[in-house]
């Protein structure tokens, strides 16, 4: 049994029952479970893609993405969603390092062709909405499709997804999910929002998020109901979507829930078919939450990362949601504790490192050991976060034990940034640190001291980092000094020059 068989059992007990709604158009589960057979069958007989291949995509939310998932389960394959806000630079990256065999894309996202023949030479090309110089469109490729698809080598155990994660080095890191991982994950799902196959999921995050693709959106179609996918968010859509198709369930991140509750639309939207909300991503502002409560609506909270599926610690609908700011209990299927520095847990109230451990917590770091070895202990995923868990065994998450940056539901590692902007020739050193806004929950920002006898400019750090990093990334304001606060050993303390930056902010706020 592999994953993609829930969705057959599903279009043989519901074959007409809307699987996924998207642009005015409705797939059924038994058309769903076709096109995923077909395209399963084309990547396999045309493509050549096997067990333990890796299939890329780089597209909007659409039905297909899904498809593509549920396909790579049934063959045994990876599906490596590609982040469509990162540069062209560091998508490359990621197409390398998986070494995937092939490329699945939008037209609108070609800027990545022009270099990939070059440091991805074998990559096939896929377009879903054009044909690519050298490669053909989706659409023609399953029209050739012949065969079966079926591979008795490939079942729970087998991995099915690399999602790359900005790591602390510089360097993304690519998170592999085994598809137990996914089964478990939706199982938790499905406990903490009392999901049934009666309810209607509204998918507004993107895809290439864990967030987006597996809090609610394939733990709904695991269990038979329909989802509706915006290709990405907008608040007028959204609010639309919910008035008038009344879904159940929806994912917001803090950034989205204040861009909706802000909008004209708000005070007249009829938000009485969503029976929760859940958030997530970042400490979540009580007041964001208070919008929805106010409107009628429960808000649950879940805690995770891309190795933990990421369902791990949640609220549950018709659970305690009394305890302001708790991110709730350990998951349905896994286990939660916080753990001091040598590993070991912690009495209740006391601050430590969140751990976590369990069938939905990745494998591996793609082709990195030595940072598995350092992440998984014992079984146990290190998250990085400072938490506390009551002796009800409810968790508060306090603070980012890494240098973490969490921008509208992005993470912006310090250490990426970093790296980039040192190699601009005129950089002596630099340091990056998140300054809190009230949009985007944190902004990154950038300290640094330029080469003796050079003259920088701001404007020029920032184009020499929007060509190799995301927009979200490069940070929104540029500070040059002679000095960093340090450490005995010169180590720069990230959490002082934060401390000194609020301070410069107070001063000229109040001059």
């Amino acid at each position: 049994m592999d994953l993609c068989s829930l969705i057959d059992r599903n279009a043989a007990f519901a074959p007409d029952k809307t699987a996924i709604a998207f642009e005015g158009e409705r797939l059924s589960y038994a058309a769903f479970a076709a096109r995923i057979e077909q395209t399963a069958t084309a990547l396999k007989q045309e493509l050549g893609v096997g067990r333990g291949d890796r299939v890329a995509i780089l597209s909007l939310n659409r039905p297909d993405y899904l498809v593509l998932l549920y396909a790579c389960a049934r063959l045994g394959a990876m599906l490596v969603p590609l982040n469509w806000r990162l540069a062209v630079a560091e998508q490359l990256f990621i197409l390398t390092d998986a070494g995937a065999k092939v490329l699945v894309l939008e037209q609108a996202f070609g800027g990545v062709l022009s270099e990939l023949g070059r440091t991805a030479p074998g990559t096939s090309v896929v377009g879903f909405d054009f044909a690519p110089p050298r490669g053909t469109t989706f659409e023609s490729l399953l029209a050739h499709s012949d065969g079966t698809s079926r591979n008795p080598h490939t079942d729970l155990s087998s991995p099915l997804l690399i999602v790359y994660t900005s790591g602390t080095t510089g360097r993304p890191k690519g998170a592999v999910l085994r598809q137990e991982a996914l089964f478990w994950n939706g199982v938790m799902s499905q406990h903490m929002h009392n999901m049934t196959s009666d309810d209607h999921v509204l998918t507004v995050l993107p895809l290439f998020h864990v967030g987006g693709l597996n809090i609610q959106t394939t733990p709904a179609l695991q269990l038979g109901a329909t989802v509706t996918i915006h290709a990405r968010f907008a608040p007028d859509t959204a609010l639309a979507t919910i008035a008038h198709d009344r879904p159940t369930l929806t994912v917001m991140v803090p950034a989205i829930i204040q861009a909706v509750s802000e909008h004209p639309a708000w005070t007249t939207t009829d938000l009485s078919s969503l029976k929760a909300l859940a958030t997530g991503s970042t400490i979540v502002p009580p007041h964001l939450i208070d919008r929805f409560v106010a409107r009628g609506v429960p808000v649950l909270q879940v805690y995770g990362s891309t190795e933990t599926c990421p369902i791990a610690i949640y609220t549950r609908l018709g659970g305690d949601l009394s305890r302001e700011g708790s991110t709730g209990l350990a998951g349905l299927c896994c286990e939660a504790q916080v753990i001091d520095q040598t590993g070991r847990e912690v009495p209740a109230g006391t601050p430590g490192e969140i751990a976590v451990r369990g069938p939905n917590v990745f494998f591996e770091y793609w082709s990195n050991a030595d940072a598995t070895h350092d992440a998984l202990q014992d079984g146990w995923y290190r998250t990085g976060d400072i938490g506390l868990c009551d002796a009800d065994g409810y968790f508060w998450v306090r603070d980012r034990k890494k240098n973490l940056i969490i921008s509208g539901g992005e993470n912006v590692y310090p250490a990426e940034v970093e790296r980039v902007l040192l190699e601009h020739p005129d950089v002596s050193e630099c340091a990056v640190i998140g300054r809190p806004d009230p949009r985007w929950d944190e902004v990154p920002i950038a300290y640094v001291i330029p080469r003796s006898g050079c003259r920088l400019e701001a404007d020029e750090l920032r184009a020499h980092l929007q060509a190799q990093l995301a927009r979200y990334k490069v940070p929104r304001d540029i500070v040059f000094v002679t000095d960093l606060p340090r450490t005995a050993l010169g180590k720069v303390q990230h959490f002082l020059l934060k401390q000194l930056d609020a301070q410069s902010r107070a001063r000229g706020e109040a001059s």
